[in-house]
């Protein structure tokens, strides 16, 4: 065990052997958001993640060989800057994982990934009321100033 990683956490990308695991991990994320199991849905994201020429890349995190946490993500063009980043969409950890590093671990590898990349940053959104998450990002990263908005698609 190394103090960066009391627990000995791996985070590597994920495979088509994780797929049952992963569609549990991603429905508990759906659940946390309020969001339905449409499974066509989540069938589209696992395809999405599992196909080498779509921008979505998926990371997953295991202690001891059990997988207690996902990473969704991919990559931005950064215009004002000239440059790219990584945006978080998903990232969520199961109740097992809290207290072993498992969403601290996801969040290295994602520098990593972004460092090897030469991408300029990593960006995600979260609600403001995930204080668990937030307590974490607090940690790891620094807020910014930016205002989110929706915008819908125009009426056909």
């Amino acid at each position: 065990m190394t103090e960066s990683n009391p627990h000995n956490v791996i985070v590597r990308a994920t495979a088509p052997a994780d797929e049952a695991v992963w569609r549990e991990l991603y429905r508990g994320y759906r659940d946390f958001y309020k969001m339905e199991h449409a499974d066509e849905k989540i069938d589209t994201v696992w395809g999405w993640i599992n196909n080498p020429s779509h921008e979505t890349r998926g990371l997953v995190a295991e202690v001891d060989g059990t997988i207690l946490g996902l990473a969704n993500y991919r990559t931005f063009a950064r215009p004002l800057s000239a440059s790219h980043g990584l945006f978080l969409d998903d990232l969520f950890t199961s109740a097992d994982a809290r207290g072993k590093g498992v969403g601290s671990a996801l969040l290295t590898r994602l520098a990593e990934i972004a460092r090897d990349e030469n991408a300029t940053v990593v960006r995600w959104i979260t609600a403001d009321d995930n204080k668990t998450a937030r307590s974490l990002y607090d940690k790891v990263s620094k807020q910014t100033p930016w205002v989110t908005y929706d915008l819908a698609p125009a009426s056909a």
